[in-house]
């Protein structure tokens, strides 16, 4: 496998995030749309793409892309795509989901078994095979259809890249790990400035950041699909990649992060899912009220996922918490704030209009970043 194409989808409204990624990688970029981005690599690039990038949910190897409005169509089409040149004659092949936007074909479950029976009817030309064991490696499909342009990639990540593997235990509304490191990379943040996070919950903004600080891969402690892929990934190149994450790695930096929550069993939790990310000795976690949200020093930075109220009866109280929230930060001098929250009164309570904000969508639930900037601190001679 020389030179392909590698699709990543990641949260819409963070394409530009992971673009920024795939660049410091290495990669070329062929095309940026609504909620992915596809580049150009090699067999070495899906390992180096599942390890290393932080912001995106999965990697798919590009099988083809077509136009289609007709079942039969969608046959034809899937059937004229190389299969043999990925899946070896005792591979697992399904269509693992198909998603449709603005397309005449709009069934999942017909889209899906219409495309398995093609793969099975080129499959069966190619290896003259009446009938394949599948009891091989996996190879996963996927499909996106979008105005009638179907999109197929085989899924090289398995379980979503949003789990590292470090997130046992989970606070009620917790925020992906994925977009947890979007969202600390949209800020002028770096390892030698103060970050706290006075809505913790299970840790994941000050974990990831700890991560990115010591340069600890996110992909480092995990399996993916692909590595059982010897008939296209030789197996040295996922050895070569873990090896180029572990010497990347300076887990004995100092910094100062910090994660606070009222809730105790949660900090708790928050300090265990830090162990098992290898960074619990980078993060200070302490059950505190963000009433008591105070910090010695000036032009740290506060990224946040404070409670959005689904709800009612905890809607109700979200009026205090903001304006809470709000004063603590204001007795901060000089620091800058993030937060990502539905709730569409934060700026109201929180007592200041954010000087930027950023929409996107967490799940389906439409999200705001709002951003209040601080000044910068003066720089050192």
């Amino acid at each position: 496998m020389k030179y392909i194409e590698l699709i990543a989808p990641c949260h819409f409204g963070l394409e530009s995030v992971l673009k920024r990624e795939i660049l410091d990688l290495g990669y070329e970029i062929s095309k940026v749309e609504d909620g992915r981005v596809t580049f150009l690599g090699d067999a070495e690039a899906i390992c180096r793409a599942n390890i290393f990038l932080r912001t995106a949910e999965r990697i798919l190897l590009k099988v083809g892309e077509f136009r289609a409005v007709t079942f039969e169509e969608l046959f034809e089409k899937t059937k004229a795509l190389a299969w043999e040149a990925y899946v070896p004659a005792n591979g697992k092949f399904w269509v693992t989901k198909a998603a449709s936007v603005k397309s005449k074909l709009f069934s999942p479950s017909d889209i899906q078994s219409i495309m398995k029976k093609a793969m099975v009817e080129r499959l069966k030309k190619v290896y003259h095979q009446e009938w394949f064991p599948e009891d091989g490696a996996s190879y996963p499909v996927r499909v996106f259809l979008m105005k009638d342009v179907v999109t197929i990639g085989i899924d090289t990540s398995g379980v979503s890249l949003h789990k590292r593997g470090y997130r046992q235990l989970s606070s009620k509304a917790p925020i992906t790990e994925t977009l947890a490191a979007a969202l600390i990379m949209l800020t002028p943040w770096r390892r030698d400035r103060i970050l706290v996070d006075p809505f913790c919950g299970s840790g994941t903004f000050p974990i990831e950041a700890a991560m990115m600080a010591a340069n600890i891969a996110p992909g480092m402690n995990r399996s993916f699909t692909a590595e059982q892929w010897t008939n296209l990934i030789p197996r040295k190149l996922w050895y070569e990649s873990v090896e180029e994450a572990s010497d990347l790695m300076e887990d004995q930096i100092e910094v100062d992060i910090q994660g606070y929550d009222i809730d105790g069993d949660v900090v708790k939790a928050a300090r265990q899912n830090a162990a098992d990310a290898g960074v619990d000795h980078l993060i200070h976690f302490q059950q505190r009220p963000v009433s008591q949200l105070r910090h010695p020093k000036k032009y740290g930075f506060i990224i946040t996922n404070p409670p959005y109220g689904e709800r009612l009866e905890e809607r109700e109280a979200l009026p205090e918490l903001y304006r809470t929230f709000g004063e603590s930060f204001r007795r901060l001098e000089d620091w800058s704030a993030y937060m990502i929250t539905s709730y569409d009164e934060a700026e109201r309570y929180f007592g200041r209009k954010a000087d930027k904000n950023r929409k996107i969508y967490n799940g389906m639930i439409k999200t705001y970043f709002y951003q209040f900037m601080g000044p910068k601190p003066p720089r050192r001679q």
